[in-house]
């Protein structure tokens, strides 16, 4: 019977190796796989045909049992009709394989038809009828821009040059991101070949892997992959007898997240500081070296194997007519399922958060997501039903990004989002332009101030004004959407921001200068509060009105968690 154990990081993080352990401790040999998207049903363990979730040691020992036909009360731990339903309802084409085979295991890749792809290019098609192929698919770059992926090897392959590069941007830094990470993880070879394809493409035979070192697991399993490959002949000399001649090299990232951005990701693999520079030359003319190179994201090349196999026109009839095919998001924040899910393009975002994300936690009220990470935007409930796709999310002020979805609810506060996502921004930019660089310091000093309760008049046109000269100024595109969260909250709640200025009121209730408690006369005297004040601010006798002394409190919010009477009132 085969036993199979979702051990992608999610899984791991939710205890998936202590599981596994327990599995082969009971003489249940273990098969691993990657994340199959439902990341808060982990740890998922598959038995004889049957879906286990959550599954702690306790219920390791009645799949134990279950699979030696004993007595067992397993299926209390299956998972549901819904959940099941909501994968089965997907469209999976990058993430076909993850959660299904063994990533450390090339023979499991090589029986869901991988390598078959790149054998019909060598054997059936020429480069130029490789790139028609891409042409007709539509598939635009899943890294963020979705500019057409085509045109970029076309022209990666019309510049001249005797060496020229494939490069695969695994440098995935957005906030709430993390479909690179699980794509690696759960099924590396289908990247390998995409990028195969890319290099018979345009005519290279050497690739770069530039991935986030802090994704160690990934980089792990992608070595394993690689030397699969080159075992099996697939990668090396002369691949598959023919002239043909390829190998791929991996990076640890420096930890930047500007180097997700193409110019400074080659700029560090020069070895240089990651500093984005001047476009054009453009990378698929002049790149790493200096020669020619093509740089696509994780995602991309995920698709690429399943468009040459099926065909570009089966690709290019999902989705819409702007984007065509399926896209992969992550979904995180105040929602009921998350994880990650692949849905063809034109869904809309309702569609996605109440659909597979399955709503919001604890049956709060949606209030907005925020798209494209710190570089996106936040849209807000009253547009839930714009479609996904590159044209209308831009249409909105945010963008379709590499797929982070951020889901909110009533208990955020847009202005303590935006500083959150500018004060990462900040953090992280290269300091090469001085807009960028000073402009958005500028700007988070001031949505600082506002959340702490010491916003003035002037300072919401004082943003308007710093952010159109950052997105005017900047030389990488790091700095021209910086400001995109501040701009998307101002114009979609604005009302919270002068809240916050001219009321000195966090409607949310999150920014804790501007709250203030107080205790109502439903105050029964338990005493309870007073004693769970760390601070000693709650004062009054037993069965009597108690009172918070506001110069005391430190606005940490005990009181109201454990005053059972709801008499502690937070404004």
């Amino acid at each position: 019977m085969r036993v199979t154990v979702g051990k992608g990081s999610c899984g791991i993080a939710a205890g998936a190796a202590g599981v596994s352990d327990m599995l082969e401790q009971g003489n249940c040999p273990v098969t691993v796989t990657g994340c199959i998207g439902m990341c808060y049903l982990e740890p998922i363990v598959e038995a004889d045909g049957k879906t286990f979730v959550r599954v702690d040691e306790k219920a390791a020992e009645e799949i134990i049992k279950f699979t030696r036909g004993e007595q067992n009360d397993a299926e209390r731990h299956l998972i549901s009709q819904e959940d099941l339903d909501s994968l089965n309802a997907q469209v999976r084409v990058a993430l076909r394989n993850c959660g299904v085979i063994d990533p450390e295991n090339i023979g499991e890749y090589i029986e869901k038809d991988g390598y078959r792809a790149i054998q019909k290019c060598l054997n059936e098609l020429t480069p130029e009828q490789v790139i028609e192929e891409m042409k007709a698919s539509g598939i635009g770059g899943r890294g963020g821009a979705g500019f057409p992926t085509w045109f970029k090897w076309n022209a990666a392959r019309s510049s001249p040059g005797d060496k020229k590069y494939v490069i695969c941007n695994a440098d995935e830094g957005d906030p709430g991101a993390f479909m690179d990470r699980a794509l690696i993880e759960g099924d590396p070879h289908a990247v390998i070949e995409g990028m195969m394809i890319a290099a018979y493409a345009i005519g290279s035979d050497e690739g770069i892997v530039y991935v986030r070192a802090e994704y160690p697991l990934a980089i792990i399993r992608l070595e394993q992959a690689l030397q699969q490959a080159r075992d099996k002949g697939y990668l090396g000399k002369n691949i598959f007898g023919g002239d043909f001649s390829f190998d791929i090299r991996i990076k640890a990232g420096a930890g930047a997240f500007v180097c997700g951005e193409e110019t400074a990701l080659i700029a560090s693999l020069e070895g240089e500081r990651g500093m984005p520079r001047l476009k054009p030359p453009f990378p698929a003319q002049k790149g790493y070296w200096k020669r020619p190179s093509n740089i696509n994201n994780v995602e991309t090349y995920a698709n690429v194997p399943w468009i040459i196999r099926n065909g570009g026109a089966a690709f290019s009839a999902m989705g819409t007519e702007n984007s065509k095919g399926t896209k992969v998001f992550a979904l995180t924040g105040k929602i009921n399922k998350g994880g990650l899910v692949e849905v063809p393009m034109g869904q809309t975002i309702r569609d996605v958060v109440f659909g597979p994300g399955g709503g919001i936690k604890g049956g709060k009220a949606f209030k907005a997501v925020q798209m494209g990470g710190p570089s996106g935007g936040c849209i807000p409930e009253g547009l839930a039903d714009t479609q996904i796709d590159y044209k209308t999310l831009a249409a909105t002020g945010a963008i379709m990004g590499s797929g982070g979805m951020v889901v909110m609810d009533e208990t955020t506060c847009m202005v303590d989002i935006a500083r959150f996502f500018l004060d990462f921004t900040c953090k992280e930019s290269c300091g090469k332009c001085t807009q960028c660089r000073i402009g958005n310091r500028r700007m988070l000093e001031i949505l600082e101030r506002i959340c702490e309760g010491e916003g003035r008049e002037g300072d919401i046109e004082l943003l308007e004004e710093l952010a159109k000269q950052i997105q005017a100024g900047s030389l990488c595109q790091l700095g021209i959407t910086a400001p995109n969260p501040v701009l998307t909250t101002l114009k979609y709640f604005r009302n919270e921001y002068e809240d916050h200025i001219n009321n000195k009121k966090c409607t949310a209730r999150q920014c804790k200068p501007l709250l203030t408690y107080t205790i109502s006369d439903k105050c029964s005297g338990c005493t309870l509060c007073a004693k769970k004040c760390p601070v000693g601010a709650i004062g009054g006798e037993v069965k009597k009105l108690h009172v918070i002394d506001m110069n005391t409190c430190i606005k940490c919010g005990k009181c109201a968690e454990v005053c059972r009477f709801g008499a502690v009132e937070v404004e």
